[in-house]
């Protein structure tokens, strides 16, 4: 539950609220973002700081709650984001850097007085107010504000970020236009204007630092569409990577997805054809489409006729590739539906490897989904999903780069989190499209915990 909070010394609090789900994350930028305007921030600052409370949001998301503080400091004019915990998480490397790319004011420090490995810690975001708006600011304004803002729904927050990704891309793409102005103006300057060169190569400099921290904010804002955690499911280890492409300025449509249902747990991964905004819109809308049929228990091939439904229907012209594997049966029976995605990998525990190659045709045709494919794995065996970007190149035969991944996987490490790494170390360096790496292994679930009471 989210409260108005009391005043504080040195600073008035505005608002502070737990956060321990992945609908208190997106209460949470809604609330960053309507703080901000009411304080006086820019559009650009306010997208920046609700990304920036998301991302650290999501990353540091566990079911024991974390608190987030806003508050407000008069001198100098400041508004405060302020994220504290008392447990042993830490913010990843990735999240914090992308961050402090964004809002370089971002500071992070250990709980006071525990070393950083114990637990426990805090992270501050410090904004400063225009001082025209802060001429004119009033608490009870702000508070107003809040007192407004009601609770949304996933929905409304989806298109939420769906608005700021597309601002964002489009400042993004009309920096990189006057990027390409200034190149073509540049390449006709002769050696009797260089003092206008000089000139230019400076504000060329500094349209592609722009460029590089809007395209930043873009992919930060991509990775919300993307699952905060991954479930736990008794028996089942998981591990995912994902890393955007290293050699373009688009942004892709690779996604993937884990969700228990009374059926079992549906692991999938897939790819929308194409590299751009509306390519990353459009594999937000499948990953939320399958997260809704899936609750339904509708079998895995339903669930692709349901998604190149609804392709066709609001995306036409459209098409992508997933991938489903349905886990149940104490974790030993695997259904699979492949609509035109890599085939997933299972290497039983003595090594041998199999590709479970079944598929149908690429979602967005409206052509017939063949019926789910069963197959029985051994306990402890192992199974790995894939996007292209890990594997394929423009000089190398596909099926050459799968024997050498299954020759990979066969020789790798038992551990899901460790092979990840292993397969993004052999293959995933400098990759020209995005990578994400699903890996699982399955053992048969437990016997369930006594009931003491």
């Amino acid at each position: 539950m989210t409260v108005p909070a009391p005043r504080a010394a040195g600073a008035t609090a505005l608002l502070v609220t737990p956060l321990s789900t992945e609908q208190d994350i997106f209460a949470l930028r809604r609330h960053a973002k309507a703080i901000a305007s009411a304080v006086g921030l820019d559009d650009r600052e306010q997208v920046r700081l609700a990304t920036a409370v998301s991302e650290l949001g999501r990353d540091l998301l566990r079911p024991s709650s974390m608190t987030a503080v806003f508050s407000l400091h008069q001198e100098p004019p400041a508004l405060c984001t302020l994220l504290q915990w008392r447990d042993d998480r830490v913010p990843s490397r990735e999240s914090l850097t992308a961050v402090i790319r964004l809002l370089p004011q971002t500071r992070y420090e250990p709980a006071p007085g525990r070393p950083e490995h114990s637990g426990g810690g805090r992270i501050e975001i410090v904004c400063a107010i225009p001082e025209l708006a802060a001429r004119d600011l009033k608490v009870e304004q702000v508070l107003a504000v809040l007192e407004s803002d009601g609770p949304a729904s996933a929905i409304d927050d989806l298109q939420a970020q769906s608005r700021d990704l597309i601002n964002a891309l489009q400042e993004a793409h009309a920096q990189r236009d006057e990027l390409e102005r200034l190149n073509e103006e540049l390449t006709e300057t002769n050696a009797g204007v260089m003092a206008l060169y000089a000139d230019l190569t400076v504000e060329h400099n500094d349209v592609v630092e722009r460029f590089d921290q809007e395209h930043e904010l873009a992919l930060a804002l991509q990775r919300t569409f993307l699952p905060a955690t991954l479930p736990r499911t008794p028996g089942v280890e998981l591990a995912v990577r994902y890393l955007p492409a290293a050699t373009t300025t688009e942004i892709g449509g690779d996604f993937y997805e884990a969700v228990t249902t009374r059926q079992g747990l549906l692991l999938a991964v897939g790819d929308v054809v194409g590299h751009s905004l509306q390519a990353a819109m459009v594999m937000g809308e499948i990953r939320h489409a399958l997260r809704a049929y899936a609750a339904q228990d509708h079998p895995p091939h339903v669930l692709l006729e349901h998604l190149d439904r609804l392709l066709r229907l609001h995306q036409p012209g459209w098409t992508a590739t997933v991938c489903i594997v349905l886990v149940d049966s104490g974790n030993a029976l695997l259904h699979i539906a492949n609509a035109g995605h890599l085939p997933p990998l299972i290497v039983a525990p003595g090594g041998a490897t199999r590709y479970l190659s079944e598929h149908g045709p690429l979602l967005g045709l409206g052509l017939p989904q063949p019926e789910a494919v069963s197959h029985r794995v051994e306990a402890g065996s192992r199974l790995v999903m894939i996007t292209d970007g890990l594997i394929e190149t423009r000089v190398s035969d596909l099926r050459d780069r799968m024997e050498l991944l299954r020759a990979a996987v066969a020789d790798g490490a038992g551990e899901p989190q460790a092979l990840c790494d292993e397969l993004v170390d052999a293959f995933g360096t400098d990759a020209d499209d995005d990578v994400i790496v699903f890996t699982a292994r399955l053992h048969p679930p437990g016997p369930p915990e006594p009931n003491i009471g």
